[in-house]
């Protein structure tokens, strides 16, 4: 089969696309036929070994699995025989977690892993793009109990987590204020947000409300930034380590100190949240922002994209 692999850290350079041996399902495994996947963030930090903390989990000198990409849609082509969850010809979508895998044709993954079948009307790029940056803003908006009536500010608005956050939000209730910058402006408002302002025209922590909760969706602000636009008992959570490292700490120093509280929670993919997502797809009440689309084959300058810092949303790597 096809797949994107690298050997080293480095670069985007270090992908190559290759013809590997197709995975055999191991008994309580299924064969899924990938169809579609995306070029993530953390495809980007475990590529590059950077922060050096992730090679505690990707390998110490050089990568222990090659093949990256988190999350994927596809087909499930074939099932071990204690595989009770799917059946051959499922259409389905999930996540790897840092098992990775999805950057090729086909993966293998186990009965119980985070993955939920594709609701009928959602296509595979679509449900390829709906969970990683869905997931990690709603372990935010859950770890600051974001419910109605309260006030979330979502910094970097128009990103994979961001465009994610201001609609689980609006869907949790709250009143949204969205930050992003003027080209996506209208974007972010068509998402739901309540109030969206412009980075670029109006610094968003001067003169303002306050929130309940501002979630850094790029992680590119810091608490001491933030800090005035929080209620007494609010929460900055972060994607980041943050200036210096410094969010960990924080959120530990914060926790004893007590009042404005700092969080940097860890996603935990379950497969619950999968359903969640794909209930809402259904609904119309979540589209995963979708700004470009590569073939496999591209997978390299789908990446040097991403590395940019400028995607709307999610790219998407098309498979088969």
């Amino acid at each position: 089969m096809k797949a994107v692999v690298y050997t080293r850290y480095g670069s985007p350079s270090v992908l190559r696309l290759t013809d590997v041996p197709k995975p055999v399902p191991a008994a309580n495994e299924l064969l899924i036929n990938v169809r579609a996947t995306t070029v993530n963030r953390t495809d980007c930090g475990f590529r590059q070994g950077d922060p050096y903390v992730v090679r505690l989990f990707a390998g110490l000198t050089r990568p222990k699995r090659p093949i990256l990409g988190s999350e994927f849609a596809g087909v499930v082509d074939e099932v071990g025989p204690d595989v009770h969850s799917f059946r051959v010809g499922d259409e389905v979508f999930g996540l790897t977690g840092v098992a990775f895998g999805a950057h090729a044709e086909y993966l293998c993954l186990p009965d119980d892993a985070p993955v939920g079948v594709k609701p009928a009307g959602v296509g595979f790029d679509d449900a390829a793009a709906a969970c990683d940056g869905a997931m990690n803003a709603l372990t935010h908006l859950r770890k600051a109990h974001v419910g109605p009536g309260q006030r979330v500010l979502v910094y970097g608005a128009s990103g994979s987590i961001g465009t994610a956050a201001v609609q689980l939000a609006v869907h949790l209730g709250a009143d949204v204020t969205a930050v992003c910058g003027t080209r996506n402006v209208e974007l972010v408002r068509s998402l739901g947000a309540d109030t969206v302002i412009d980075y670029l025209k109006t610094d968003f922590t001067r003169d303002g409300p306050t929130y309940d909760l501002v979630l850094d969706a790029v992680g590119r602000s810091s608490f001491g930034r933030c800090r005035q636009l929080l209620k007494d008992d609010g929460v900055y959570s972060s994607t980041d380590l943050g200036p210096w490292d410094q969010n960990p700490l924080l959120d530990l120093a914060t926790f004893i100190a007590g009042g404005r509280r700092v969080r940097m929670p860890i996603p935990r993919p379950r497969r619950d949240d999968v359903m969640f997502f794909g209930g809402l797809m259904e609904a119309g009440s979540y589209r995963p922002v979708i700004d470009r689309r590569y073939p496999l084959e591209r997978l390299v300058e789908a990446t040097r994209y991403v590395e940019l810092g400028q995607k709307t949303g999610n790219v998407v790597i098309t498979v088969g």
